[in-house]
Formats: structure tokens, C-alpha cells, sequence
């Protein structure tokens, strides 16, 4: 797909504008090693980023967008704070709608300070607006960690809050696991005849494949100890629920969560950081009493975002595609920088978009 002067233009004027904050330009490889992808994301990547072998180098990715290849270069840096900002091609597959673009200019603002990641949060999402300022858009907000404060505070085994953490960013595959955990679904099966088995690998035959006997049988016993751990109550059930369900301006889901976090005091360190993000926000000149909280945002997003998550849309064009999204990701500096995390914080602009609607 062409890709027009008038955008480039634009990415620039947009790459500038977050250069002028302080941000320092970097580039980053068309070509990424897929391996990094694979190990964050798994096989599931496959379906959304274009994959291609090299000889020398392996398998390797059109990159699907700046913020992994940023992180790295980031980690090997070691500054603290930094600000960087890009501004270049990104590749998506896409599967079910072939009038999306499937390689498309982004313009990007990355923020790392681990000294006040409320001020951060509140930085980057007010650069973006100010990026998008004059056009018929409105912002969505959510906060993943959240949800995933609330999933670790659940009063059940370690290994089912793991799997629930895994699926967060699956949202079907999330309320069929807490559909089961609540045992208000059947065990599937192909499960249930396994765990019934006296003897699983009386007609297995011989072992072939990756797995070993021993990692089948771990599996199994897995398996075993999930089936006899008690269901998760209705009450936590409801409270996830609750969660997953808000939908209006900042204020009133910051008093609603302050109620649920009564019942389920794991969200409470959540909550705050919500309160101080408001606060920061606030103090950038952002409308926060009409800014839109919704519990379930940005789960379908790459699943790097672990805390505040944003995006901006066209108020009349719900065709579009965001022009603008964004998010909070420690945990994958953590994973980048084997251990050593720096609290980051970033958000892109589709310079297309932004002239489309201009």
C-alpha cells in the first residue's frame, strides 16, 4: 500500500512536536528476529505480524511496531529517565477486514522514569492529545492493572491466577477459564476422560514428539490439583464482574472501584495509582470529570500493557481504526532487560488517520 507525501509530512511535524518535549529520535530495523516476539507472545503472533525466514539469522519479523525494539535499545542504554520518539513503518495482518491497512506510518512518544509514573502516564497521554488537538476525536481509558491486581488478590490456587493472568489480554478464553475456576461450566472431555484414566499411558504407545513422559505426567498431576481445588467464589466472581463491566467518566469509576476495593482489598494499591494518575492529569489540563474509564479496555491490544492503557477515536467515523493508542508496560522492560525493569510508558499516532480527518 502507498504510502503518500502528505503523511510523511505529517509524521514528521508529529516526530518534532514530541522531539521538542525532549524526546530523542531513534530508529529501529525493519527486519526484527522473531524470536524475541515468539517468547513474549507465543505462536498466537503468527496470525498478526508477517513472518519470514533468513538463512544466517533465523526467523525474522516486518516489524509490528517500535515499542519492543525500543525497550531493547533502551536496556542496553541504561538511562534513566529517557524520552524517545520515533516515526516509520509498522506491518499487521489483517484477517477480517481487508480494508484495514496492513502496513501503515507510525509516529511514537516513549517515556522511562521510574521517579513518578502517575506525572508519566499524564505526559504521554496529554502530548498525544495535544498531537491530535483541533480533530473530532474523544479518548477511552482503562487501567489493565486492575484487572490483574484483582485476578492475583483471588482466593484460589497460584497456578489458576497464572492462567488467568496468561488469557487476561483473550477475553473469551478469560471468562471460559472463570467460568470453570467458578465451577459454573463443565470440565471439557478430552479432560475429564484423562483425569478419569487409571492409567493414562496404557495405550499411548511410544514416545514421540518434544514432551517427555516425565512432562506429560507433571501435566497430568496439574491436572489433578486443579480438579480438586475448591471453585472461586460467587462473591469474587461478581467483583471481577464488576470490574470488567464499568463504563463512565474517571470520577465515578474511581468511586466505584473505591467501594469494590472493600471487598476485594488487592485492588486498593490500584486505585491509588488511578487517583494519583487523575491528580496528574488533571495538572496537564486534561478534562479528567469527562474522561471515559472502561474496566475491559485495551484487552485486545498486544499484550505488553500492564497498567494504564488509552486510545483516541473519530467521534463520527466508528469505520476507523484508532488514530491514536497507548499504554503503561513495565513488566516487558522486566523481560527485555533480563530482571533489571524500568516503569515506561508510550503512545503512537497514525499520521494517515490524523489527515483524514483533518
Amino acid at each position: 500500500m502507498p504510502i503518500f507525501p502528505e503523511t510523511l509530512t505529517e509524521a514528521r511535524h508529529l516526530r518534532d512536536l514530541f522531539a521538542a518535549q525532549g524526546a530523542q529520535v531513534v530508529k529501529a530495523d525493519v527486519l526484527q528476529s522473531a524470536e524475541t516476539l515468539l517468547d513474549l507472545y507465543g505462536e498466537d503472533i503468527r496470525a498478526r505480524a508477517y513472518l519470514t525466514s533468513d538463512p544466517l539469522r533465523g526467523e525474522m519479523v516486518l516489524r509490528p511496531d517500535f515499542t519492543v525494539p525500543v525497550v531493547q535499545m533502551h536496556m542496553h542504554g541504561h538511562a534513566d529517565p529517557a524520552r524517545y520518539t520515533y516515526a516509520g513503518k509498522v506491518f499487521r495482518k489483517q484477517e477480517t477486514d481487508e480494508t484495514r491497512a496492513n502496513e501503515y506510518v507510525q509516529v511514537g512518544y516513549e517515556v522511562f522514569n521510574g521517579q513518578n509514573p502517575a506525572a508519566a502516564d499524564a505526559e504521554v497521554f496529554s502530548l498525544i492529545a495535544d498531537g491530535l488537538a483541533g480533530l473530532p476525536v474523544k479518548a477511552s481509558t482503562g487501567d489493565i492493572g486492575l484487572l490483574m491486581a484483582a485476578v492475583r488478590g483471588l482466593r484460589t490456587t497460584d497456578a489458576r491466577k497464572a492462567a488467568l493472568v496468561r488469557h487476561i489480554w483473550r477475553p473469551r478464553r478469560f471468562k471460559a477459564l472463570l467460568n470453570r475456576y467458578g465451577g459454573k461450566a463443565p470440565v471439557p472431555e478430552s479432560r475429564a476422560a484423562l483425569l478419569a484414566a487409571d492409567d493414562p499411558f496404557a495405550e499411548a504407545g511410544p514416545e514421540i514428539g518434544l514432551r517427555s513422559r516425565a512432562e506429560v505426567q507433571a501435566r497430568i498431576d496439574a491436572l489433578h490439583a486443579d480438579a480438586a481445588a475448591d471453585p472461586i467464589s460467587e462473591e469474587e466472581l461478581a467483583l471481577i464482574d464488576a470490574i470488567l463491566g464499568l463504563r463512565e467518566t474517571a470520577p465515578h469509576v474511581l468511586s466505584a472501584l473505591r467501594d469494590i476495593a472493600v471487598d476485594m482489598p488487592a485492588i486498593g494499591d490500584a486505585v491509588g495509582r488511578l487517583n494519583a494518575r487523575m491528580t496528574a492529569l488533571a495538572e496537564r489540563g486534561v478534562d479528567v470529570d469527562a474522561l471515559e474509564f472502561e474496566g475491559s479496555y485495551g484487552r485486545t491490544s498486544l499484550e505488553y500493557y500492564d497498567g494504564f492503557v488509552f486510545g483516541f477515536y473519530a467521534v463520527d467515523r466508528p469505520d476507523l481504526p484508532p488514530v491514536a493508542t497507548g499504554g503503561r508496560y513495565d513488566a516487558l522492560t522486566a523481560r527485555l532487560g533480563e530482571g533489571r525493569a524500568v516503569p515506561a510508558v508510550g503512545g503512537v499516532i497514525r499520521p494517515d488517520l490524523v489527515l483524514e480527518l483533518r
